[in-house]
């Protein structure tokens, strides 16, 4: 008999499937509609961050939820701040997935829905 994968396991799974969807959706030419791609790498992007906070930091599920928001509204006000070189990292690759180009509050919207819907997966981290 095969024992289920830990919690722990199934996080990072899924952070990892996550971020593979998120890479597919931005940078293969799937044909979706352009807010499906946008908004979707978004949505998607936010889920990243639950999980990638969740596999760095052991702590309840409600935490989690708090640190990768408040990470996501850091990142997002971030795009605020302009300098050359910053300015120059952002329009590499790396730069545009990482941290983005253009400030939005709806970014935030679909930020929160990302890592809602992450945190609602990961039910057995602890709770809410």
């Amino acid at each position: 008999m095969t024992a289920l994968p830990s919690p722990r396991a199934r996080l990072a799974a899924m952070t990892v499937l996550v971020i593979a969807a998120g890479l597919s959706l931005r940078l293969l030419p799937l044909g979706l509609p352009g807010a499906v791609t946008k908004w979707g790498g978004s949505v998607l992007w936010g889920a990243m961050v639950y999980g990638l906070v969740g596999l760095v930091l052991p702590v309840p599920r409600r935490r989690i939820l708090a640190l990768a928001a408040a990470i996501a509204v850091a990142v997002e006000f971030f795009r605020l701040v302009h300098m050359p070189a910053l300015d120059a990292f952002r329009l590499t690759l790396a730069g545009k997935l990482l941290l983005g180009r253009v400030f939005s509050l709806w970014n935030l919207v679909a930020y929160a829905a990302g890592i809602g819907s992450a945190g609602l997966l990961d039910r057995r981290r602890g709770p809410a």
